[in-house]
Formats: structure tokens, C-alpha cells, sequence
């Protein structure tokens, strides 16, 4: 029988849990200019009980052990700890918004909140419930990105819906929205280790190690096809100079435009034999390039990078929290005036990455630098950063409307934090038969953010126009041909 001294070490035990590498990375990334906060913003069609709320986030939310614990970082390692003083009360907040308490008053709202870290005397979250907005509520939730990533947190804020207004507890969303290439994924992870293992490498003798012209002979000895892939990885020129780069601040704005049609852009991926989210990334490199003209950058032939997460497990895994994701660099070409090309360019930038191991070198590296000393963190986030002007995320929604504490969640949007010297963020999430752009930025870079995202619009309706244009072209062409050759002659 276990004594209780014996009984007193394993609740211990069990009050702390080592934190992956991974997640340690992202914990240790935190800096004044960019807080390392995934936030969302939910907006409801009737006005939400903020005791109606909290029953929802004890049942749901708090059914994961994680969001009780807080992260505790020492030289030995980082770790997750239960939180003995855990207050419900300081997590789930009123809220009220200054004035008419329009758009733009939530938005200035959010920006602040998106501004101010979390405290490290408490679990890494909040919610903030603003009861009166545009008829309805608002709800701004704010996470720590070392809980997880942006995929499973988003996977998390949905877990907290159901499908009817007066649905139970044991409410389930329908999985067809899940569904992902299952094989790809499997293939994917069971690279990891070995990419961790090379990215270890890199880091334990320093980030000048990818000037060294030994390295491409030691990697090739670890197998060509990583090789390449790590060594294109560190090769990436830094991103051209622009007004979107610069020295941060510690400010944020964010700002989202009116929702696209979902079906009107896959009508513009099907006329132009490209997938959605080829259209919707060339749509914001378009609303890009018209900001950036308008402030007077000379943008001809200019192309910007954004780091792209892919997501490296099954989507209905997403849940058990934690970051398995990697980065991609997806060309804007920003430089390109003609809509119809940008969009080429891009649906080719994407088409190579997806035959890359890309993803899986940055997850690698990710997990070596979560072991690695700060001083090295540092060089190697400030080497990455400067390869790149955005962070720009794409997370497909469920298709039907949803309900949280019995209101009907209307629209929603959410922004993952940029690391290092990036200070753009863009945002894409589809819902309901509507695309939801959301644009996140360093006050110093984008003091306007509004006048980025009106944009979209206006960039998206002229690949609708040109593509349509082209397929009426396309059909009056056939009906000419066969005017002059009728079938059978």
C-alpha cells in the first residue's frame, strides 16, 4: 500500500506535465512586438448570458485538462503545471465597447486585446464577452499558441457549438467538413523524426552553419530528398524591403472586410483550374499591391513571401491540442498587375509546395529549437522572419450555421500571431457559405489595417469578372467552331 508521502508525489506528478518540444518554441517566442496569442473573434445574432456562457466553457472548454494548467518555463526545461488558484471569473469577462459600439469600436476593442499579452501567473487564456454588439454579442477569445496551434484552437472554439439552438451537451458537429488525405498526413509525420533530428543539427552548431559549405555533404549523407529541402529552406533570400516591413511596435490593429461568397469563388477556382484557396491568396496579394501603390511603394516586379501553416495530423485529431504543424513559403506577387497571371502565379507556387517536404523542415527546426539555448532561438527566429513580410492562415469552417449558449453564431474571425520581425497577419476562414478575410498588423507598418481589407472586394469581384469573361469567351469560341465544323463533317 502507498504511503503518503508516496500518495503526495504522484498527485504531484500528475499537477505537471512536460511541455513537447514544440510547444516549448512557441512559448519561448513571446516578445513585446508580438505576443504569441491565437484571437478569434465570434459575432452572434442575439444577445448572449454571460452565466450562460461560463456553464458552456466549464462543461466544454475546461473537459481539457490543459486549459487549467498555466506554462511554467525554467532553464531545465518547460512544463505544464495545475493551476491551484484557477478563477473561472478571471478567465470569462464582461465587456462593453466605448460610443455607438459600432464595427469599428470592436475592432479598436480587439486590437487592444490582441496588444496585451496574457499573464503568465495564470492558464494562457480569456474570453470576453461583449453582451450588446449590432444586435446580438460579440465573443473575443484569446489562447496562448504553446496550448496549440490555430487549426486544433479553432477545432477547440467549435467544440463549444452545436447545431440547434436548444441542443445538449453531447451535441456533435457533422464530421464531413473534416475530412482530409489521410495517406498524405501519415506520410507526412513519419518524416518528422527525421527532420527533427537534421534541424537539431543545425541549431546545436549555430545558424552560420548554413553558410558552411560542409553542410550540404553531411546532409547528404542523411538522405537527398531532406537534404534539399533543408538546405532550399535556409538558401531563401530575405524578403525585398518594403513599407510592410519595418522596425514594430507593441500596438496591433485588426480589421475584417464584408464575407465573400463561398460559391462565387469556387466558381472563379473551377473557370480558372485552381483551387479556392489559390483564389482567396491571390485575392489578398491583389488588395496588397493596391495598398502598398496607394502609399506610394513602387511594387513592379516586387514578390513578398507569406509563411503558409500546414497542418501534419488528421483534422479530427485536431482537438487534442498541442502544435503539429509546419510552414510553407507562398509566393504574393504583388508586382503582377494583371489579376488573371497573379492568380496563375500563385496556383503554381502552391502546386509546387504541395510535392514539398517543406512543412515537415520547419516542424523539425520548430522542435530543435525548443531545446535549444535563447540566444540561439533568437538568431534563428530573426534568420526565418526576415525570408518572410506575413503569416497568412486558411481554415475551412463547417457549412451550416452554429450555436453557442444557444445564439447563432453569425460570423467569425481569428488571427494567429506573427513571430520575429513579421508584422502582418491575414486571415481566412470559410463559414456558412461565406469566406471571412481578417487582416492583423503592427501599428507602426499598417496604421489603417481598414484600408487593406475594403480592398478585398474589390480584387476578388475582378477575378470574378475576368474569369467569367473568360469562360463566355471560351463558349462562343465552341459555338463558332461548330458552326464551321458541324459534328460528323
Amino acid at each position: 500500500m502507498a504511503t503518503t508521502g508516496e500518495r503526495a508525489t504522484s498527485r504531484k506528478r500528475a499537477r505537471r506535465e512536460t511541455m513537447s518540444r514544440v510547444d516549448t518554441a512557441w512559448l519561448r517566442m513571446e516578445r513585446p512586438t508580438n505576443p504569441m496569442m491565437i484571437t478569434g473573434v465570434l459575432m452572434f445574432a442575439e444577445t448572449m448570458s454571460l452565466e450562460r456562457l461560463k456553464r458552456v466553457i466549464k462543461q466544454r472548454f475546461l473537459a481539457y485538462r490543459r486549459f487549467r494548467q498555466k506554462a511554467v518555463d525554467t532553464p531545465a526545461g518547460a512544463s505544464w503545471r495545475t493551476d491551484p488558484n484557477f478563477n473561472l471569473d478571471w478567465h470569462v469577462q464582461p465587456a462593453a465597447l466605448p460610443g455607438r459600439g459600432d464595427k469599428r469600436a470592436l475592432e479598436r476593442f480587439v486590437s487592444q486585446l490582441a496588444s496585451s499579452p496574457l499573464s503568465h501567473d495564470r492558464p494562457l487564456w480569456q474570453f470576453h464577452l461583449v453582451e450588446n454588439y449590432n444586435g446580438g454579442s460579440a465573443l473575443i477569445a484569446r489562447i496562448h499558441h504553446s496550448y496549440a496551434d490555430g487549426i486544433a484552437l479553432v477545432q477547440v472554439l467549435l467544440s463549444l457549438t452545436d447545431t440547434q439552438p436548444d441542443a445538449g451537451n453531447d451535441s456533435e458537429l457533422p464530421r464531413a467538413w473534416l475530412k482530409q488525405d489521410h495517406a498524405d498526413v501519415a506520410r507526412r509525420v513519419g518524416a518528422v523524426d527525421r527532420y527533427m533530428q537534421l534541424g537539431s543539427k543545425v541549431v546545436e552548431k549555430g545558424m552560420d552553419f548554413y553558410r558552411d559549405p560542409g553542410l550540404a555533404a553531411v546532409l547528404a549523407k542523411e538522405g537527398g530528398e531532406i537534404a534539399r529541402e533543408l538546405l532550399h529552406a535556409l538558401a531563401l533570400s530575405d524578403d525585398p524591403p518594403s513599407l510592410l516591413r519595418g522596425r514594430l511596435g507593441v500596438s496591433k490593429r485588426v480589421a475584417w472586410a464584408e464575407p465573400l461568397d463561398l460559391e462565387e469563388v469556387k466558381a472563379v477556382g473551377r473557370a480558372c483550374d485552381c483551387t479556392v484557396n489559390d483564389v482567396l491568396m491571390a485575392t489578398a496579394a491583389g488588395a496588397l499591391r493596391s495598398y502598398m501603390i496607394e502609399r506610394g511603394e513602387r511594387v513592379d516586379g516586387m514578390t513578398l513571401r507569406a509563411t503558409v501553416p500546414v497542418n501534419l495530423r488528421p483534422l479530427e485529431h485536431a482537438r487534442k491540442l498541442g502544435n503539429h504543424f509546419g510552414l510553407v513559403f507562398l509566393d504574393l506577387p504583388v508586382g503582377e498587375g494583371n489579376p488573371i497571371r497573379r492568380l496563375e502565379r500563385v496556383a503554381e507556387c502552391m502546386r509546387n509546395l504541395k510535392n514539398s517536404r517543406q512543412a515537415i523542415v520547419a516542424y523539425g527546426l520548430l522542435a530543435a529549437l525548443g531545446m535549444a539555448p535563447a540566444a540561439m532561438q533568437g538568431l534563428a527566429l530573426e534568420l526565418f522572419s526576415r525570408k518572410a513580410t506575413a503569416v497568412a492562415t486558411n481554415v475551412p469552417g463547417p457549412q451550416q450555421p452554429l450555436y453557442l449558449a444557444g445564439c447563432m453564431l453569425r460570423e467569425m474571425m481569428f488571427w494567429v500571431p506573427q513571430t520575429g520581425s513579421i508584422g502582418v497577419g491575414i486571415s481566412i476562414l470559410s463559414y456558412n457559405g461565406r469566406v471571412h478575410f481578417g487582416l492583423i498588423a503592427d501599428g507602426r507598418l499598417i496604421p489603417d489595417p481598414d484600408a487593406v481589407i475594403s480592398r478585398f472586394g474589390a480584387e476578388f469581384e475582378k477575378l470574378l469578372y475576368l474569369s467569367l469573361m473568360g469562360s463566355w469567351e471560351h463558349a462562343l469560341d465552341a459555338v463558332a467552331a461548330e458552326a464551321m465544323f458541324p459534328a460528323g463533317n
